[in-house]
């Protein structure tokens, strides 16, 4: 029974430091955005209808040619990729060619040892 009390007493006390850090939270939050409304008041600009169309269509725009720009950045490692690997199949196309053109040489000379072989 004490035992319980004394469990009762430290959840009561979590939770009261929980609400005090809470309630501290928010309260440096409300300043926070009294401090940031009274920037933007001072420091704001207000502009007509016409140049924010033109303001947001800009910038719009350079959000845009970014995003075109990492895909072109993309596009282009890709494409040494390949030329990469085009290179490689190339030289390994080559070198298949070299040990085919070895092998059947290899055979002729056999051929014709068998044939001066057999015309003894």
């Amino acid at each position: 029974m004490e035992q319980e009390k004394e469990k009762e007493k430290e959840k009561g006390k979590g939770s009261e430091e929980r609400w005090s850090g809470a309630i501290a939270n928010l309260t440096e939050m409300a300043s926070n955005l009294d401090s940031l409304q009274k920037l933007l008041l001072r420091k704001a600009v207000f502009v007509d209808e016409e140049t924010f169309a033109k303001a947001s269509l800009t910038s719009e725009q350079a959000r845009t040619i970014k995003v075109l720009e990492q895909r072109v950045e993309r596009l282009e490692r890709e494409l040494d990729a390949a030329i990469s690997a085009a290179a490689r199949a190339r030289a390994e196309k080559r070198q298949a060619e070299a040990g085919q053109k070895a092998a059947e040489l290899r055979a002729q000379e056999v051929t014709r040892e068998l044939e001066n072989t057999t015309s003894m």
